[in-house]
């Protein structure tokens, strides 16, 4: 009896992998000829040929331009339609809802930034989220109903058995049972959540720093200290959603902390988290301390210790260093990772002098000794994960030609 049409092996299947492999190419590397789609894909002239016819007719490619300063005649340069589909993302804070939208091939094509301060809402959460997302779609020139998939960073985690968020007391208006309820009936397109840490570890997996490696730990100091793990290629999140919650994580050199969850804190977060930095410059006697949001002050003084080979400056540095790597040697000698990712503007800000201390003293404290980089994507890491996780669904379902 013969196969059915999606039988594995079937020309049609075959067929769907060969388009999926070119389009992926396409994304890739930019405008191809035929003839280097042929030879990158493996395949013969004609069957390249009806390769893109197929993928041209299905409006997942268009032609654009000739290729020229080669010998011979101009060959036509193809490349994935940006217009086959779009998706979009939200990096949301206490502060702020930052929502964009990219169409299929990852160019941001609309932001917008919603401000959300007070501890009490001044709108419902679900009315937040659509006039966030609505701001982007408007400024992309689109409607919701052309957004292929939203994917939602937000502090903490949603417990995939309770449907509730956890570990991010300080997002209000976020707790109610049925929100994601609510949001799923308010918002046209299918909606993923994610922990905002977590996005950061797609963002340097897909774009920067940590291309190329499938075990790694992301290091995250920001507005909390937080970390995500990524085992075997793929993101570990824990039984309720908050595995990589180090700020909770019991260190030496810091008080115990009892009822984690009521404090919305830990050892590790006193310890070494973007609050106990400006405390610490005060302490070593260095004035002035910036004021504003502790977490722009810590990057502050940071950046200002990571200038200086001496004095308090450098005081502040190595301690906040051995801060940090006392932590990280309890998540390497659990984890072994080949690498871990420094990242947040309390990390960023040290540059190489930071890396290289954490490095050093990670190597006193831990048997497991993983090379340590910064982070390389810069730029809202956040929104830029929830945009990548939300464009590889998308691509997944807009690219199967096999249906």
């Amino acid at each position: 009896m013969a196969g059915s049409a999606g039988t594995p092996g079937t020309p049609r299947v075959l067929r769907a992998m060969n388009d999926r492999a070119a389009l992926d190419l396409l994304l890739a590397h930019g405008p191809l000829t035929r003839t280097r789609i042929g030879k990158l894909t493996g395949l013969s002239k004609p069957t390249a040929s009806q390769l893109l016819a197929r993928l041209e007719a299905a409006g997942l490619v268009i032609a654009t331009g000739t290729s020229e300063g080669r010998p011979g005649p101009n060959a036509q340069l193809y490349v994935v339609n940006p217009g086959a589909a779009y998706a979009a993302g939200l990096d949301v804070t206490p502060e702020r809802i930052l929502a964009a939208v990219a169409d299929v091939t990852g160019r941001t094509v609309g932001e917008y930034e919603l401000p959300t301060p007070g501890r009490r809402p001044a709108e419902p959460v679900v009315r937040q989220v659509t006039d966030a997302l609505d701001g982007a779609v408007k400024e992309a020139g689109l409607a919701p109903d052309d957004i292929h998939r939203l994917v939602i960073g937000t502090p903490g985690a949603f417990d995939p058995n309770t449907g509730r968020l956890r570990y991010a007391s300080h997002l209000p208006g976020w707790h109610t049972p049925s929100l994601l309820d609510e949001l799923a009936a308010a918002l046209p397109m299918p909606v993923e959540y994610e922990n905002d840490v977590n996005l950061v570890a797609i963002a340097e997996q897909r774009l920067g720093a940590a291309q190329g490696h499938d075990d790694f730990v992301l290091l995250w100091n920001e507005g909390g200290l937080g970390a995500a793990l990524v085992l075997g290629g793929r993101l570990h999140r824990g039984w309720t959603g908050g595995a990589g919650e180090v700020g909770f994580l019991p260190v030496p050199g810091a008080p115990l902390v009892r009822q984690v969850t009521k404090a919305n804190s830990g050892g590790y977060q006193e310890l070494a988290g973007s609050q106990a930095i400006p405390k610490l410059a005060r302490e070593l006697g260095i004035r002035p301390v910036p004021g504003g949001p502790y977490a722009e002050a810590a990057a502050a003084l940071v950046k200002q210790a990571a200038s200086h080979n001496e004095g308090p400056h450098r005081q502040l540095l190595k301690t906040y260093a051995t801060g940090l790597a006392t932590g990280l040697a309890s998540l390497v000698s659990v984890l072994d990772p080949e690498l871990v990712v420094l990242s947040g503007a309390s990390l960023t800000a040290g540059g190489e002098p930071l890396r290289a201390l954490v490095q050093a003293e990670l190597e006193e404290l831990a048997a497991s000794r993983p090379r340590l980089v910064i982070g390389d994507v810069h730029e809202h890491p956040v929104l830029r994960g929830a945009l990548e996780s939300a464009l590889a669904a998308t691509r997944d379902e807009v690219f199967d030609t096999s249906r």
